[in-house]
């Protein structure tokens, strides 16, 4: 079955979530997820202001520890910030499941596929690069800017964290951190959000693109990952 279907559970969050009890209430549901108990879960929400260091995160890459709290986490990659305009998408599947496969690289490009998809809706062209985990856009000067990052981490084959999308939260608080370990002063890519770049969307909207376009993408074992 798709992330459309309807033994997966949407859940659509009012409000800013703290870091601490959204991790928390997935690691309760991933458990849950494995023994049978729950349903497989889409948990859309925002957090407040704030830092996350991945497993691979570089001491170096915090660049100014005092400015926002930061938070420890247990997915993959380096240091993150999430915030207020940014719809983060945790994504708690059942990667055993036959019609998934036990891949997390694979998962890895379903959750960036559907940001693609999603991006698509808003006549947005977002892309992948070699070496770059996430989803990236190109500006009319030719620029690479990151405009959704991929994080994620699997117990026992159950899939949770997952993807943040830049809708229009305040870019200056990556100016804190080396976004993802990639230095927009030696590497010329930066971040951006829908709203950089000229796209007015409103959270439900995204909210609705982002249920409209799982289905597509989550549907069946076909993976380019």
């Amino acid at each position: 079955m798709g992330m459309g279907a309807a033994a997966i559970e949407w859940r659509y969050s009012n409000g800013l979530v703290p870091y601490d009890e959204a991790v928390a209430e997935m690691e309760q549901r991933v458990a849950a997820i494995r023994a049978g108990e729950a349903p497989e879960l889409v948990w859309l929400l925002e957090h407040p202001p704030l830092y996350t260091a991945g497993t691979s995160a570089r001491p170096e890459d915090l660049l100014d520890p005092q400015r926002l709290p930061v938070y420890r986490s247990g997915r993959g990659g380096q240091h993150t910030y999430h915030g207020p305009g940014q719809r983060i998408a945790y994504v708690l599947l059942d990667l055993d499941k036959p019609e998934r496969g036990r891949d997390v690289r694979c998962h890895v490009w379903r959750l960036e596929e559907w940001i693609i998809a999603t991006l698509r809706r808003f006549n947005v062209k977002g892309e992948r690069r070699e070496g770059r985990i996430g989803v990236w856009v190109v500006g009319r000067d030719g620029r690479e800017d990151k405009i959704a990052a991929i994080g994620v981490r699997v117990r026992h084959w159950v899939s949770y964290h997952g993807a943040a999308l830049n809708v229009d939260p305040d870019l200056e608080h990556f100016r804190g951190i080396v976004p993802c370990g990639i230095d927009p002063g030696l590497s010329g890519h930066g971040v951006t959000s829908l709203a950089a770049i000229g796209v007015t969307a409103s959270m439900s909207e995204v909210d609705i693109a982002l249920r409209a376009t799982s289905e597509e993408v989550f549907a069946g074992p076909v993976c380019a990952g």
